[in-house]
């Protein structure tokens, strides 16, 4: 019998170096883009998927993202005392949505000492994973609720892919395809971490969007650190796929490399011109700047 996805993992203890200093005392995934921190923007997609749980994997100085998603009783109550229903609702809406779990990485080793981390939380279920420097704009379906669709038809891991470039295929995990696309479907053969472009098997980037398996686990604890003393996620989905097959999404939707200072530039740009109550104002700003 499947199981339905109730659960999904944010590992968010990352150091956030490419946005230093902002990111020095400040979680990365606590900028905000236009009005919302980032993360919020990951957590309302698979609240809008059906997700009901989200497990945060936390690590030093985040205990802003816990604040961020809890009851602000003192707001509350001023918002409350001036009558403003409209931002008072907004600040309720955010710790209601869903119910939030945290749980601590003490050391930055991998995305999949990362994942390890959540295994007693997650126990038998399949669970989805979302990375917060992937902030991707679907208005349809969201990203992760296209995984969970193709999960419901292959019972089997399920990871987002995008072409890019085959220029830029070092800064990405990429995929092997197996024979023939079923649409937008691929069966994965195998995965390379960050390959040259003359050495990359296709140009299907990996997204930060995953349906896992439990038994994913048993293949993150037999994985070998690399020269970083890092537990790849990469590394032990090769070890899975070796014995049971796995399945690759190209996502519809547009994505933002929000990890990235130009690309969270970018983002930035597009998602206030889509505002319903910024957007006119902005692209009229936007068309008076003398280039």
């Amino acid at each position: 019998m499947k199981k339905r996805i109730t659960k999904a993992v944010f590992p968010v203890a990352g150091m956030g170096t490419r946005f230093l200093p902002a990111t020095k005392a400040s979680p990365k995934e606590m900028l905000a883009l236009v009005d919302k921190p980032l993360i919020q923007y990951v957590v309302e997609e698979a609240v809008e998927a059906g997700i009901t749980q989200m497990i945060m994997i936390t690590g030093r100085n985040k205990q802003s993202i816990e604040d961020h998603f809890d009851k602000a009783v003192e707001l509350e109550l001023l918002l409350e005392s001036k009558g403003d229903k409209e931002n008072l609702n907004i600040v309720r809406k955010i710790s209601e949505m869903c119910e939030f779990c945290y749980i601590r990485q003490k050391e930055p080793k991998g995305l999949g000492h990362a994942i390890l981390r959540v295994k007693e939380m997650v126990g038998d279920e399949p669970f989805a994973v979302l990375l917060g420097d992937d902030i991707i704009h679907s208005p349809g379906r969201p990203v992760i609720g296209q995984l969970m669709e193709v999960f419901e038809r292959k019972n089997a891991p399920v990871i987002a892919v995008e072409r890019v470039p085959m220029e830029n295929v070092s800064a990405y995990g990429v995929i092997e395809p197996m024979g023939t696309a079923e649409g937008s479907i691929h069966t994965i053969k195998s995965m390379v971490e960050k390959p040259p472009p003359g050495a990359a098997p296709s140009n299907l980037a990996i997204i930060g969007r995953y349906i896992l398996t439990p038994e994913i686990f048993e293949f993150i604890e037999a994985t070998i650190p690399d020269a970083k003393g890092e537990i790849q996620l990469t590394t032990a989905l090769n070890a899975q796929i070796a014995k049971s097959p796995a399945y690759a999404l190209e996502f519809t939707g547009k994505r933002y490399d929000a990890g990235d200072k130009l690309g969270f530039l970018i983002a930035t740009v597009e998602y206030a011109l889509r505002s319903d109550t910024l957007g006119d104002r902005f692209r009229k700003f936007l068309k008076s700047i003398d280039r």
